[in-house]
Order: structure tokens, then C-alpha cells, then sequence
């Protein structure tokens, strides 16, 4: 017997109604619903779809009688206990990063609405007035201080032209926005003994209001943004709500970017896109280990034809040129991935940011042959790559930056000259300016987490032992692709992680981890450092262990430690701290001095690294 689906119901609703339903407890989530996943770049995909009062999907709600699922709050929502009249069953994500963003209680992120047309800190065109949605990273340094400070200050904030996205949520919060303009413009405030006093206030206050009245207007667009739902009845069965969920979830499969040009080309041009690929990938095999080949495809042609390498730059290329260009883009490519495999860079799950590959690949396609020429751009390409790793230059607006980085290094490997005359230089590659985008500080290096996770520079620091080697502990082997692809390296904690939890340490940060061979890895075990050192002195020379630990930039003195097993429990927590931070302090320093010597362009060695921190720490 075929069970009968109820109808159900489109609705309209605006966000100030979700948000007031979340507030009085009347949505939850059925349990089974996966926790929160969206990444900062969709959530602020999905900020800007909202400011700019674009649509957006249908969520799909279960009307609710009496629970049929064991539920949950949204991720913050308050607990109210009040009576649930709905079941979310899709749209968690959208509700959820939409409630946090602007309640700004991420607690590593927070969102801003940029404008730049009040940006005095970046440069920009006279007539620039973008706006969009920014995001910066928070993290609390060694003081307490919750970094970086000017997220927290109006006047520094507006100084970069950004708004935090908490004044825009709904509510009667004006006193907040008020104030908070008030703070953000207070040092443009003439004062009474200036010159003109009386028409410079005025001029102060029409800004003001100016300030106000864009807040409001963005408020106002927010708050009536429509999130359209379709609604099961609540005398729909579980099986069928459970149904209709994981049809959503998983039947679906819109069409890409990358299907929809390939119809169009294949409609014009009469020839199969697909086919292109997938020689592309049986002539080049190395490429497809850096990301998914569609992608590379059409951020590489589109940059080839001086146009971003985002959605609008793939529309707006010209699609017959792309194919004109594919040999030259497919070499591109191919030598992209050769190079960074010689920079110690294997595949995508090892590659701090994938920002840089289509300006590598298309930059590929101007170097000259001879070796010289050669020779020099590829010193360029390191000093790039390095600087890219190490900085947040693609943190936010991967895209833009990408293209102007590329801009400007396409012209220094052309020898182009800009309209003053002057030969284009390192000078004008914005991604080499320290002052805006300064090199990770040791402070820094501390502070970064497990590699593991999606985190540019916990996988910076493990491209840097890549490079170095990064030489098994027990077999000597070489850290390859081919280990990497088999599964054959896990992340080892160099400090156990049972070791350190007893002393109540966070011990998953990157400047605590290796990559080494999975029977190394379990035959390590919990043991503790010394003791692991001594077993392998037990059947290999110590200079070959150290050799070997090197290659990971791992300080041996700092390693030589243990016998913790006879001290009290105090005593005992005390020296595993006092083990563990000088360990990751020295660490720290090895690993920065590797990062100064490669983003010069220059190759590095564990030796010398090492020398030359320590003479300057006895110096």
C-alpha cells in the first residue's frame, strides 16, 4: 500500500520572524540533523545574498503538534523551554550562521558589512563603492587580549570601512548602532576653536546621519529579507517527513558552472569539453592531486584572459579563446604542480590555500623557456608562495587578491613598464606588503591549531617540514605523495596528547605535530618523549635519529625530557608544562627563521635553520 504524501504549503517569511521564533524556543532541530559545517567563505556568501536582497532557497519545515523527533536548539539559540511549533528539517545551516553572524557570537570569527567608499586604510579607485561581507579571524594572545584589536574598536573598524553585522540584526537596538557610530567617528569631530567651527559640525553631523541612515537601510533589508519555507503538515508521519529530509539532502544535484559552460561551449564550438579534460588528466596526472580539475580549468583561463578567477570571471571570458588557449593553460598546470611538488606540496589536503594554484598555472604560461629568464621567475613563484602561506592575504577576497597579485607578477615576469615609465617590480605586488600583510609572528606559530582541520597556516608550517623532508622517525623514509595517497603518514603528536591531558594542556596545535608513518605513529603510542628517543638509540646511531628529527625542525634538547612517572602529581604538571612550552618556544623560532629564508625565494636545509638560531640565541 502506497502511503499517501500530504500536501504542503510555500510561505513567505521574513527574517525578523525567524529570528523571533528562535528567540521564544518555537523552532528546533530533529536531533539526527549534522552539526553546523558551513565554512566562513559560505557564510559569508550567504551575508551578502541577504544585504544585497537577492533570493535565496526554500528551508523546509515539520508543523508541529507533538514531537515526533528528539530535539535540539539551534547552535546559541537561547533555551527557552517554551513550546515548539516547528521542526527545521532543511535550512540549518542558512538560520544558523544567518542567527550567529549577527549575534556575532562566533567565537573565532566576526563578520563585518565593508563599504569601501568609507575604507581609509586600503587603497582603492576614487569612485570604488563596493560593499560586501568581510570576516576576520579572532584568537586570544598570550596577554588575554582578544586579537585583532580593532575588531573590537568602532573608530578602527570604520577606519577600514567596516560595520560590524550584529547592528544589523532585527530588534530595537538603536541606542547600540548610535552609540557605536558616535564611537566610530568621534576623532572627526572638529572642535570648538577650529576655524569654521559651526559649518565643520554641520558637515560632521550631515556625515553622521549619512552613517546612520546606511545602517538602517541595511537594517531595514535585513530584517524584511524574505526566507521562503515550504511546511509538512503536522499529521505528516515520521517515515515521510524522514523521507522527504533525505531527499533534500541527497537526491539533489544542481547543475555547476562548470556543466553549464561546458554545454555552452560544446553548443558552439562542437566539441566535447569532457574530452579536453580528461586528457588533460591522463597526459598531466599530477594535477588533479592539488584540486578538482573543473576548477583549475576555469580559474587558469579565466586569469589567462586577465579576468578574476571567480564565478563572474568565468561567465564573462571568452569561451572560444579559452579553447584556443587549453594547451597552453593544460602546460600551465602541469608545471603548477610540478612546482609545488618540488616545494615539498603533494595534494589538497596538505595545501595551505587554494588561491594560489590558477595565478602559479597562469603565470606558467608568460615565463620564458631560457634558463635564466626561467630561472628568475621561479624564484618569484617561491617568494609568492611562501609570502601567500605565511600572511592572511587570502584570508579574505581570495579572488580579488589572487587577480591583483597576478596582475602585477605577470607584469614584473613581461619586464612590462608601468604609466610613469617605471619597470614594474616586487614592490607592486600587493601580497609583498609587510605593512598590510605582515609575516606570521612567533606568537602566532604558538597559537596555531591541529593541521589536520582546514587552517592555512597549521598546514603552512607542515608544508615547511614537507620541504625540509620531513624523514620518518623509525624508517628514515621520505615524506611522498605516494604515502600520502595510501594513508601510510599520520599526524603524530611529537608532546603525547594523553601526556599532556593530564596536565590540562591543549596539545592539538600544529607546532606539536608530524607527519610520519602509521606503524611509527602506533609504535610511539603515549610514550614519553625520552623515552620513545632512547628505544630508537637501542638500534640506530643517535645522529641518524636526530637527523631524522631535524627534518621536522623538532629541537632535540627540548625533546629530551621525561620522567615524569616518580614526581607528584603537582610537581609532575609543572614540569610537563615547563617541558612542553620550552619545546614549542623553540620550535617556534626554527620554524620562522625556515619561513624568512623562503619567502626570500631561497631553499632551505635543517641545519642550517637550526645553527642559525641557536648562535643568535647565544648571541
Amino acid at each position: 500500500m502506497i502511503t499517501k504524501m500530504p500536501s504542503s504549503s510555500a510561505q513567505d517569511r521574513q527574517i525578523s520572524v525567524w529570528f523571533q521564533k528562535i528567540e521564544n524556543g518555537e523552532i528546533k532541530l530533529p536531533r539526527f540533523q549534522r552539526p553546523q559545517a558551513w565554512d566562513r567563505t559560505r557564510i559569508s556568501s550567504l551575508l551578502n545574498t541577504v544585504t544585497r536582497n537577492l533570493p535565496l532557497g526554500v528551508t523546509l519545515l515539520l508543523n508541529v503538534d507533538v514531537e515526533q523527533f528528539v530535539s535540539r536548539y539551534l547552535v546559541t539559540a537561547p533555551k527557552t523551554n517554551g513550546r515548539v511549533t516547528e521542526h527545521l528539517l532543511d535550512g540549518q545551516q542558512r538560520l544558523t550562521a544567518l542567527w550567529r553572524a549577527l549575534h556575532n557570537n562566533y567565537h573565532d570569527v566576526k563578520y563585518f558589512l565593508y563599504l569601501s567608499k568609507y575604507d581609509l586604510y586600503n587603497d582603492k579607485t576614487k569612485n570604488d563603492t563596493e560593499s560586501h561581507v568581510w570576516y576576520t579571524a579572532r584568537w586570544e594572545n598570550k596577554n588575554g587580549n582578544l586579537m585583532p584589536l580593532y575588531a573590537d574598536s568602532p573608530k578602527e573598524s570604520f577606519y577600514r570601512g567596516l560595520i560590524p553585522m550584529e547592528l544589523f540584526r532585527p530588534g530595537d537596538i538603536s541606542k547600540e548602532y548610535e552609540k557605536w557610530v558616535s564611537d566610530a567617528i568621534i576623532n572627526r569631530k572638529p572642535s570648538s576653536n577650529e576655524e569654521g567651527y559651526e559649518s565643520k559640525l554641520e558637515e560632521w553631523m550631515n556625515f553622521k546621519t549619512e552613517v546612520l541612515n546606511i545602517i538602517r537601510d541595511y537594517r531595514e533589508t535585513i530584517a524584511h529579507f524574505n526566507l521562503p519555507y515550504l511546511a509538512l503538515p503536522s499529521q505528516t508521519d515520521k517515515d515521510t517527513a524522514l523521507q522527504v529530509f533525505i531527499n533534500m539532502n541527497t537526491n539533489s544535484k544542481p547543475l555547476s558552472q562548470y556543466d553549464i559552460i561546458r554545454a555552452e561551449i560544446e553548443g558552439v564550438k562542437g566539441i566535447s569539453l569532457d574530452d579536453y579534460q580528461n586528457d588533460l588528466d591522463k597526459r598531466y596526472p599530477k594535477v588533479h592531486y592539488y584540486f578538482e580539475l573543473p576548477f583549475l580549468i576555469l580559474a587558469t583561463s579565466a586569469l589567462m584572459q586577465d579576468k578574476l578567477p571567480n564565478n563572474r570571471g568565468m561567465w564573462d571570458m571568452k569561451k572560444d579563446t579559452m579553447v584556443e588557449n587549453w594547451d597552453k593553460m593544460a602546460e600551465g598546470l602541469s608545471l603548477m604542480a610540478n612546482f609545488l611538488e618540488s616545494q615539498g606540496v603533494y595534494d589538497k589536503n596538505r595545501l595551505p590555500t587554494n588561491a594560489v594554484l590558477a595565478v602559479i598555472a597562469a603565470l606558467y604560461t608568460y615565463i620564458p623557456e631560457h634558463l635564466d629568464a626561467h630561472g628568475k621567475a621561479e624564484i618569484l613563484l617561491k617568494k609568492y608562495l611562501w609570502t601567500s602561506f605565511f600572511t592572511d592575504r587570502y584570508e579574505n577576497s581570495a579572488a580579488t587578491h589572487a587577480y591583483n597579485d597576478f596582475i602585477a607578477l605577470k607584469n614584473i615576469i613581461q619586464e612590462n613598464k608601468k604609466e610613469n615609465g617605471n619597470t614594474w617590480s616586487e614592490q607592486d605586488v600587493p601580497c609583498f606588503n609587510k605593512e598590510k600583510h605582515p609575516i606570521s609572528t612567533e606568537d602566532e606559530l604558538l597559537r596555531v591549531g591541529w593541521p589536520k582541520r582546514e587552517n592555512i597556516r597549521a598546514r603552512a608550517i607542515m608544508a615547511v617540514f614537507s620541504k625540509l623532508g620531513a624523514f620518518d622517525f623509525a624508517d628514515g623514509s621520505q615524506l611522498n605523495r605516494e604515502q600520502l595517497i595510501q594513508g601510510k603518514r599520520h599526524y603524530h603528536h611529537v608532546f603525547p596528547d594523553a601526556l599532556l591531558k593530564e596536565a590540562d594542556i591543549e596539545s592539538y596545535l600544529a607546532l606539536n605535530c608530524s607527519l610520519i608513518i602509521d606503524k611509527t605513529n602506533l609504535n610511539i603510542s603515549n610514550k614519553e618523549p625520552y623515552k620513545y628517543l632512547s628505544e630508537r638509540y637501542d638500534w640506530t646511531s643517535e645522529d641518524i635519529v636526530h637527523a631524522r628529527l631535524k627534518s621536522h625542525l623538532i629541537p632535540i634538547e627540548e625533546l629530551k625530557n621525561g620522567g615524569y612517572e616518580n614526581l607528584l602529581d603537582g610537581e609532575k604538571i609543572l614540569k610537563i608544562e615547563n617541558d612542553f612550552k620550552a619545546f614549542l618556544s623553540k620550535r617556534s623560532k626554527y620554524v620562522l627563521q625556515a619561513v624568512n629564508v623562503l619567502i626570500e625565494g631561497r631553499d632551505i636545509s635543517a641545519n642550517e635553520i637550526i645553527s642559525e638560531v641557536e648562535n643568535e640565541l647565544v648571541e
